[in-house]
């Protein structure tokens, strides 16, 4: 594991786990959030985020969290040598996006940008949750299992998966 591309609907706990894997290889953690967003919660332009995006990319390792523009995560797919698509039951993803609004009023929550608001953030996930099926999808996955005969594919199907997952598959 080198280049480790972490995705999945939202509020499935992909930047707690993609904390998790940079602590337990020592790679570095880049949150897209943290790129796509300015300081206030505003979006970046898209040649800044191209290019910052590519930096990454073409650096020796990394982690990345997070979706971005597809033109991005499907260059991301092609160049991550380990694939970790968490695929929550959507129960899980909506509680999970609640909770994460509701300890938000009193922390930021893990991997949030910078001056987002948890609110309208809350609200774009709830919006996202519900247009999710026509991607993360049976195709989806089969398009991934092509990938696996040259990279590592892992998909976390359950909390229990979730919270074991860098403490089962970093040796």
């Amino acid at each position: 594991m080198n280049k480790i591309a972490v995705f999945g609907k939202p509020g499935s706990g992909k930047s707690t786990l993609s904390k998790a894997l940079a602590t337990a290889t020592g790679i570095k953690l880049h949150q897209l959030d943290s790129i796509v967003y300015k300081k206030n919660g505003e979006l970046v332009d898209r040649s800044s985020f191209d290019e910052a995006h590519m930096e990454i990319l073409s650096s020796e390792s990394w982690v990345i969290d997070g979706f971005g523009p597809i033109s991005s995560f499907n260059q991301r797919l092609e160049a991550a040598d380990t694939l970790v698509y968490v695929d929550l039951p959507y129960i899980t993803s909506y509680w999970f996006v609640t909770k994460r609004l509701l300890k938000g009023l009193f922390v930021k929550p893990e991997g949030w940008p910078d001056g987002s608001s948890v609110l309208k953030g809350t609200l774009e996930s709830y919006k996202v949750l519900r247009l999710c099926p026509k991607f993360w999808n049976d195709d989806f996955v089969g398009r991934l299992e092509a990938m696996s005969a040259e990279k590592s594919l892992y998909i976390v199907k359950s909390v229990a998966e979730l919270n074991s997952f860098a403490h089962r598959n970093i040796k």
